[in-house]
C-alpha cells in the first residue's frame, strides 16, 4: 500500500503541488473548454436561439447534478480521511455505497426531469422556437443522467486515487469525441439541437465506463469493496459536500435570474450575450476549480494523518499561487473580450456588442473567483461541510442575487446586471478571508 501512496508522501514544495494537482487542472480546463465548443457549435450551426436554449436549461441540469455534486466531493473527503488514518478496507466499502448510492439518485433525478420538464420550461414564458429547442435539448440530455453523475464522481476518485493522468486522458478522449459527434451530428446529420445533446451525453460516458473497469481493479488504490451500510457515512458525506450541493442549486437559480434580467432589459439577444460571457468566465473559473480538487486530497490526507506542518506549506503556496494567476486571467480576459466575443458571434451584431462591453466588466470577478472557490473547496477537504456550504451558498446566492436585484435600479439596467458578478465575488472574498482566520489555529495551516 505505501507505494500507492508516494504521492501523499513526498515533500510539500510548489513543484510537487503542481505535479499533483497539474492534470486536474487541464483535465478541468479541457471539460469546460468542450462545453464552450458545444456552445460554438449550437450559436453557428443552429443560431443565437439555441444557444439561449442550452443556457436556459442550465438550472434543471444543474439542480439534477446537484445531489450527486454532493456526494462525491464529501464522498471524497471522506474516503481519503480514512484512507490517511490507516482504514482502508472502511474506506473501500464507504468508496462502493456512496457510487451505488449516487446511480440510484440518478435514476431519480431522470424520472423527475422527464416528470417536471413541461412545467418547468413552461413557466418561463418562452417564445415558442425557444421552447421547442429546450425541450428537444434536455429530453436527450436526460437520457445520459446515470452516466454523466457517474463521470463527476469517478473523475474525482481517480484523482484520489492517484490516478489524475488517467481522468485527464478521459476527459480529453471525452472533448475529442463530443467535438467530432457535434460535427456529425449537428452539421451532417442535422439532428439540430439534440444533436449537442447527444454527443455531449456520449462524451461523458467515456469517464464513467473508464472509471467502472479502474475500480473493478482490486491493485487500485480505490476499489470496489462489498458495501456495509454505515448511516454516518451518507451523513457526514452529505455535510461535507454541502457547499457542492448549494453551489449546485443556486448557480441554477441564479443563471435563472440572469436570463430573467437580461430578458427584462433587452430581450432574447440579452440571454444570448451573457451566455457567452458565462462561457468566458466558467473557463477561467475551471483553472482554480481544477486546482482546488487537485489539492483536495491532499487536504484530506494530511488532515487525516495530523501533518499540520505539510498543511500550512499546502495553504501557504496555494495562496500566492492562485492570487498571482487571478491577476494574470483578469487583464487577459478583460483586454481580449473582443476576439473571445467574436468567437461565438459575429462582430457588429446586437449580441456581439452587448457580450463585449458584458464581458469587459464581468471579468473583474476572476481577480476574486479563485480565492472564493480555493476557501470552500478546502473546508470541504477539511471535513468541515458547514463553513464551506456558508461560503458558497453566501458567494452564488445571496451575495449574487441581492447583486442582480439591486445593482440594476441603481445603474440603470443592464450595467447592474454586468456588475452583479464582481460586486457578489468581492463580497465572498472578504467573508472566506474572515473564516480563514478564524479556523486558521484549529485547522494549523
Amino acid at each position: 500500500m505505501e507505494t500507492k501512496l508516494d504521492s501523499y508522501h513526498r515533500p510539500v514544495t510548489g513543484r510537487n503541488i503542481l505535479r499533483f494537482a497539474l492534470p486536474t487542472i487541464v483535465m478541468t480546463v479541457f471539460n469546460t473548454f468542450y462545453t464552450m465548443v458545444d456552445g460554438l457549435f449550437v450559436s453557428n450551426l443552429i443560431g443565437p436561439a439555441a444557444l439561449s436554449a442550452v443556457n436556459l436549461t442550465a438550472p434543471a441540469i444543474g439542480l439534477i447534478t446537484a445531489v450527486s455534486g454532493m456526494l462525491a466531493t464529501g464522498g471524497s473527503a471522506v474516503v481519503m480521511k480514512k484512507m490517511g488514518q490507516g482504514q482502508a478496507r472502511e474506506a473501500w466499502q464507504d468508496f462502493t455505497l456512496l457510487i451505488l448510492t449516487n446511480a440510484a439518485v440518478g435514476a431519480l433525478m431522470m424520472a423527475l426531469g422527464y416528470g417536471l420538464m413541461d412545467t418547468l420550461l413552461g413557466a418561463m414564458g418562452l417564445s415558442a422556437e425557444v421552447f421547442g429547442f429546450c425541450r428537444a435539448y434536455l429530453s436527450d440530455y436526460l437520457l445520459f443522467t446515470i452516466p454523466i453523475l457517474l463521470m463527476y464522481n469517478f473523475s474525482l476518485y481517480l484523482i484520489a486515487a492517484d490516478r489524475s493522468r488517467l481522468s485527464l486522458i478521459c476527459t480529453v478522449a471525452g472533448g475529442v469525441t463530443n467535438i467530432v459527434l457535434d460535427y456529425a451530428f449537428i452539421a451532417l446529420a442535422g439532428l439540430g439541437i439534440r444533436g449537442a445533446a447527444l454527443a455531449t451525453g456520449l462524451g461523458y460516458s467515456i469517464t464513467a465506463v473508464v472509471g467502472f473497469l479502474v475500480f473493478c481493479r482490486k491493485d487500485s488504490l480505490l476499489h470496489f469493496q462489498k458495501p456495509v451500510f454505515r448511516g454516518g457515512v451518507l451523513f457526514h458525506a452529505s455535510a461535507n459536500g454541502l457547499s457542492e450541493l448549494a453551489t449546485s442549486l443556486v448557480s441554477g437559480i441564479t443563471t435563472l435570474l440572469f436570463n430573467l434580467a437580461m430578458l427584462h432589459y433587452v430581450g432574447e439577444d440579452g440571454v444570448a450575450a451573457i451566455t457567452i460571457i458565462m462561457y468566458v468566465l466558467m473557463f477561467v473559473s475551471a483553472l482554480f476549480i481544477g486546482y482546488s480538487y487537485g489539492v483536495a486530497p491532499m487536504i484530506s490526507y494530511y488532515h487525516g494523518e495530523g501533518s499540520r506542518e505539510k498543511l500550512k506549506k499546502l495553504v501557504r503556496f496555494s495562496l500566492k499561487f492562485i492570487l498571482g494567476t487571478s491577476a494574470l486571467c483578469a487583464a487577459v480576459s478583460i483586454l481580449a473580450s473582443p476576439a473571445l466575443v467574436g468567437v461565438f458571434t459575429r462582430p457588429g451584431t446586437p449580441v456581439y456588442e452587448l457580450a463585449v462591453t458584458g464581458n469587459r466588466l464581468c471579468s473583474i470577478a476572476l481577480l476574486f473567483v479563485g480565492l472564493n472557490v480555493f476557501a470552500s473547496g478546502m473546508f470541504t477537504a477539511l471535513s468541515n461541510g458547514v463553513v464551506s456550504a456558508l461560503l458558497a451558498f453566501s458567494r452564488s446566492f445571496l451575495f449574487t442575487a441581492a447583486s442582480i436585484r439591486l445593482l440594476p435600479v441603481l445603474l440603470g439596467g443592464v450595467t447592474g446586471v454586468w456588475l452583479a458578478t464582481p460586486v457578489a465575488e468581492l463580497l465572498g472574498v472578504v467573508m472566506a478571508a474572515a473564516l480563514l482566520g478564524r479556523y486558521r489555529n484549529r485547522y494549523g495551516y
